[in-house]
């Protein structure tokens, strides 16, 4: 098949010859995208997106480093000269170390029942305990800790349902630690412990929630460990600067640069904990969705 014509200045252009059974086929845009060709143009800009979120971060980690540094080199011996060290002395000089453990637990055990936070209690574990024994402590109190609301909270079950009622959206969180089996519940609690919700308002709403204790508990005490490990880390930091602050002489460079990275470190790992416990509980409410419908 032969096709003639001519150009616009009465030329000929060159003959088109199409023999018998040859073709062009004309791609649809839908074939393309299925072949990867769409993928080409709209990877650049989420390729340079990727890299300004890793620039960024970077940035925030300088910018909390130089920030560290600042405040171990200068405010922090001077804030531990002033305010702390009459608290670290008359903590010591007025309780033993056995009558100490006992404070710890205590209050770590009971404050939240008393919708009191108990952090500064871990850092004293940490401060004086270091990260074995003053493990132990904490999670023993933890453990206390959430069982006393719970037992509580189930004499108050009708009440504490009827108020989740009343806010259905802020409560959609709470509800996923009593949906599902023995695993799905204990994955809810692990997960509404890691991100940032509220601690001691779960420990009484959780029971409303009709989640099983097993779960409960367990979830709880492995829920709890970042924050159990953030909390002694402080309060070993504020031992540091507290002994510096004590013996009048400021952190060298190489203590200054350990508790830098080790700031930076820890910030970054609860971040990452946050961000990811948030995500899971997401996905956990879609698949809640998913089964309703």
């Amino acid at each position: 098949m032969t096709f003639e014509g001519g150009d616009d200045d009465g030329g000929v252009v060159p003959e088109l010859t199409l023999r018998m059974g040859d073709y062009v086929k004309l791609r649809q845009p839908a074939e393309c995208e299925e072949e990867g060709f769409g993928d080409v143009e709209p990877s650049t800009p989420r390729r340079r997106g990727l890299i300004w979120w890793w620039a960024k971060v970077a940035l925030l980690c300088v910018v909390l480093g130089v920030l560290a540094g600042v405040f171990l080199k200068w405010v922090g011996p001077f804030f531990m000269d002033k305010e702390l060290m009459p608290i670290i002395n008359w903590e010591t000089t007025t309780f033993s170390t056995p009558v100490l453990a006992l404070v710890i637990f205590g209050s770590v055990a009971l404050f939240p029942t008393l919708l009191l936070p108990s952090t500064p209690s871990m850092w004293v574990a940490g401060m004086t305990f270091g990260y074995g024994l003053g493990f132990l402590l904490i999670i023993a109190g933890v453990a206390v800790g959430v069982s006393l609301p719970y037992i509580i909270g189930s004499l108050f079950h009708h009440k504490i349902q009827g108020w989740l009622e009343k806010y259905p959206k802020k409560a959609s969180i709470i509800r996923l630690a009593g949906e599902g089996n023995w695993f799905h519940q204990f994955r809810a609690v692990t997960l509404i412990r890691v991100s940032p919700f509220p601690y001691i308002l779960f420990n009484y709403c959780s029971v409303a929630t009709n989640v099983k204790y097993g779960p409960y508990i367990m979830g709880s005490l492995i829920g709890v460990v970042p924050e159990i490990f953030v909390a002694i880390y402080t309060g070993i930091l504020i031992r540091a600067l507290a002994d510096a602050s004590h013996e009048q002489h400021s952190l060298s460079a190489s203590q200054v640069i350990l508790n830098v990275v080790g700031f930076c470190a820890t910030v970054a790992t609860t971040i990452f904990f946050t961000v990811y416990s948030k995500r899971q509980l997401k996905a956990l409410q879609k698949e809640e969705e998913l089964l309703l419908e």
